[in-house]
């Protein structure tokens, strides 16, 4: 019988799978698959932790430089509060943290103690500022414990430096952050940002819960930390990969960084806070500025839910543009607030009906944006080779907050008066005329304030940069050139402010050419003297003036003043050779500077990160014309404001002492100024259209308004006389005659000399006894004794008409001549002979 053999038992399936080679071979390929996954992975891991890495060394955000306004200084006296000097420091980037670089402040009741940091602009110690009932009581060094009569303050943050994409922001740390804007930011985001590690898994559920019931795209799941992965990290492109990229940086962001710093980049990288005028507003703090006027730090409630609301549709919430829509969305994030219980339903309900108050920013960046540009367009063209927008510079300039506050206001409602003048004379653009003013220090040419428009905004177009015709501004040079002949050797003539010219119809020729200007209306006045024939802005005569001095001797001086542009030509003396504003006001600081030109500029300083001067901006001055002529010349401008073509800024409220000049050509000009300001403003259209306004009616009611204010401020406030230098003789006059007035004399007036121009004879029409001349200087050398043709002319009767003033168009430049050669010199006797018929 066979012997039977057992089967050994069959292996499970699954055992004998696993033997196969076949699951080998796959486990082999899965394996090599999952190594090679996870080397991508890592890869991956590794580049995105080194480009995080290389982003926050070098700053995750550009690091512009910032602009600064002049340093500012307080008095003992000044009426102050703690908030108001505390709300100057915060602005100038102190703040309350001893680790703060740039400085830092203590208040105690009635007092604050300030501290610079090494970041400070000036070397100043410390001080300590008692305040009580509203104004400073007293000053206190920290450096010795001794009181002082002023404190200089921090400058003024204005703005920061701006690349192609003319985006502005304001970098803040998370400390600065008020919590209720915190708050406020996390209802509208992301309510669970300081729990979770990244992403939030239910509000993930929920987007796709309600993406699926709308069959659309309505809500989004993205965290505060994937908005900053994705936004300061990522291109825009929507792909897989970006995804990928996205999810990875989250991850190591949430690893390398605290829940803080991810909010504080959030709020000051990613936040897009609209535009407003040609600016995109970057961050909570800029928009802060922007829209409402203030410090970060000092943001309410309602105020905080506003910005916070206006992160996802900030061009539609707008609250210039659409008030109302950014109202209800600001009550959809207090709902949201009180949801979340960060507020109580009675702050919620007093935050509902608070009104939304939203103001143009009061830092100066809004009221300061054609200075900025200025600024700007300076850096790239004298400093290229330094990255003002990649690197924090520091940038200090001459501006004055206050005054170009005011020169802002001064320009809104002035320009409202041109705007109902030309509506009224049916122009055919009656709210189109535009405006420059620019206003400077004559003693070291700091531009004090500048505007360059009516309407940043709407138009970017710096006018005070812009060459226009200036009209008889530019006369004062004229007659200045003439009074320097009574200082040159050997002047064929030599003229006084008493002296006449003839103003009657005459053609000029110039290289063969005539000219032919007239006075308003074909007015003639006959025999007038220098004083009346500017005062009144007299065209004929001035041209004769220019033609028996020399037009080239006119065109040199006008040059040696910053006015490259002129010419030696007839037209040139009624101002027909381009300028622009900024020009004119360095020309006028010859006037109010005792002869001495100063060259306008706007940048003090500039230093770098580390607090290394870069560059140090220095006056640049020149004396272009004697004190004695200078001085004469003042005395004429001021009778331009006394009887002449500017006598509208008395009647307007003015009543410091001032001298200035009116201009008209296509559009209208003043120049004039203090001992403590210059102020030239310009008004007309952009396409050079005629104004059809002459400069008393267009220019003057700015100029009046914007120095009514400037002199209410510590700084402008002791304009005083213009004093004479030695040298400078004052007599009394008879009128008729232009000889030395007597007892006899029914009528006299005043008038200032070089001593040794001097009329030398009595009244021989009343007779009577020599009245007395009043000398400055008696001990200075007097300058060279004129000839005995120019003392015969001196001593010769005048006959002198009374001049009656102008129409308002006095000053009107006629049509530029042609450029060459000049006419043959007719000589002394010939041009008398000419004045004589």
């Amino acid at each position: 019988m066979a012997k039977l053999v057992r089967k050994a038992p069959r292996s499970p399936l699954w055992i004998r799978l696993l033997e196969s080679n076949v699951f080998r071979w796959t486990a082999g390929v899965c394996g090599g698959l999952i190594l090679i996954l996870v080397g991508i992975f890592t890869y991956f891991w590794i580049t995105h932790s080194r480009m995080i890495d290389e982003t926050l060394a070098r700053g995750p955000y550009n690091t512009s430089s910032r602009i600064y306004a002049a340093p500012k200084s307080i008095h003992v006296g000044d009426a102050a509060t703690s908030d108001e000097l505390r709300a100057l420091l915060r602005n100038a980037g102190y703040g309350e943290s001893k680790s703060n670089r740039m400085g830092w402040y203590n208040t105690r009741p009635g007092v604050l103690e300030i501290i610079p940091g090494p970041d400070s602009f000036s070397e100043n110690d410390g001080g300590v500022i008692k305040i009580d009932g509203g104004k400073v009581k007293e000053i206190i060094s920290l450096r010795d414990n001794t009181p002082r009569n002023s404190y200089q303050l921090e400058p003024e943050l204005i703005t920061n430096t701006f690349d192609q994409k003319r985006e502005k922001r304001r970098v803040v740390r998370y400390e600065d952050i008020p919590k209720v804007l915190v708050d406020a930011t996390l209802s509208a985001e992301d309510k669970r940002f300081f729990q979770h590690t990244g992403f939030d898994p239910l509000r993930i559920l929920k987007a796709f819960y309600v993406n699926l019931r709308s069959n659309r795209h309505s809500e989004g799941a993205s965290t505060i930390t994937m908005q900053v992965a994705r936004n300061m990290f990522l291109t825009r492109e929507k792909t897989w990969k970006r995804k990928i990229s996205e999810t990875l940086i989250t991850v190591q962001l949430e690893w390398k960084l605290s829940k803080e710093e991810i909010f504080s980049y959030y709020a000051n990288q990613i936040v897009d806070m609209g535009r407003v005028g040609s600016f995109a507003i970057r961050g909570f703090a800029e928009a802060s500025q922007a829209y409402l006027g203030k410090d970060i730090r000092e943001l309410t409630l309602p105020e905080a839910a506003l910005l916070a609301g206006m992160n996802q549709q900030p061009s539609a919430t707008n609250p210039f543009l659409y008030p109302d829509r950014a109202v209800k969305r600001r009550n959809i994030i207090l709902g949201m607030m009180r949801e979340n219980g960060y507020i109580t339903d009675r702050a919620y309900a007093e935050a509902v009906a608070t009104a939304i108050k939203v103001t143009r920013g009061t830092s100066g960046a809004n009221e300061s944006a054609y200075f900025i540009d200025l600024i700007n367009e300076e850096l790239e063209k004298h400093f290229s080779e330094h990255d003002f927008t990649g690197s924090a510079y520091r940038i200090y300039t001459t501006l004055d907050t206050e005054l170009q506050k005011d020169a802002t206001e001064a320009v809104r409602i002035g320009m409202a008066e041109v705007d109902k003048i030309l509506e009224r004379r049916k122009s055919k653009n009656p709210g189109g005329a535009q405006v420059a003013l620019v206003a400077l220090d004559p003693q070291t040419g700091e531009v004090r304030a500048l505007v360059g428009g009516r309407n940043y905004a709407a138009s970017q177009l710096n006018r005070a940069l812009a060459k226009r015709q200036p009209g008889s501004i530019f006369k004062p040079f004229v007659y200045a050139a003439a009074l320097n002949t009574g200082l040159q050797n050997g002047a064929q003539t030599v003229y006084t402010t008493s002296s006449t010219i003839v103003d009657e119809p005459t053609t000029f020729w110039y290289d063969g050419k005539p000219y032919e200007p007239s006075n308003y209306h074909q007015a003639s006045y006959g025999v007038v003297t220098l004083r009346q024939a500017l005062s009144r802005s007299m065209n004929i005569p001035t041209v004769k003036l220019a033609q028996s001095i020399g037009y080239g001797n006119v065109a040199s001086l006008a040059r040696q003043a910053g006015m490259g542009n002129a010419r030696g030509t007839p037209s040139a003396a009624l101002g027909s050779y381009e300028v622009t504003p900024i020009d004119a006001s360095g020309a006028y600081t010859v006037f109010a500077n005792r002869g001495q030109f100063s060259k306008p500029y706007w940048i003090q300083s500039i230093r770098d990160s580390s607090g290394q001067s870069q560059f140090d901006g220095k006056p640049v001055h020149k004396q272009v014309i004697d004190s004695r002529v200078n001085y004469l010349m003042v005395n004429l401008m001021e009778e331009v404001l006394r009887s002449g073509t500017g006598a509208g800024i008395r009647s307007r409220g003015f009543g410091l002492p001032a001298a200035g000049k009116t201009g008209t050509s296509h559009d209208g000009w003043f120049a004039g100024f203090t001992t403590k300001l210059v102020c030239v403003v310009w008004v007309g259209f952009d396409d050079n259209e005629d104004l059809k306004l002459d400069g008393s009616q267009a220019a003057l009611p700015v100029w009046t308004e914007f120095m009514k204010r400037a002199h209410n401020h510590r700084e402008y406030r002791g304009a005083t006389y213009f004093n004479a230098p030695d040298g400078i003789v004052s007599v009394s006059m008879d009128p008729a005659t232009g000889q030395l007035s007597t007892e006899a004399c029914p009528t006299k007036i005043t008038e200032v000399f070089i001593t040794g121009s001097q009329p030398l004879e009595t009244c021989a029409l009343h007779g009577g006894s020599r009245a007395v001349a009043q000398v400055s200087g008696w001990d200075t050398p007097d300058p060279q004794q004129p000839t005995e043709a120019d003392v015969a002319a001196i001593k010769a009767p005048r006959r002198v008409v009374k001049v009656k003033p102008p129409p308002e168009s006095a000053d009107k430049v006629p049509q530029q001549d042609p450029q060459a050669k000049p006419e043959p010199n007719k000589g002394f006797f010939g041009r008398i002979k000419d004045w004589m018929k």
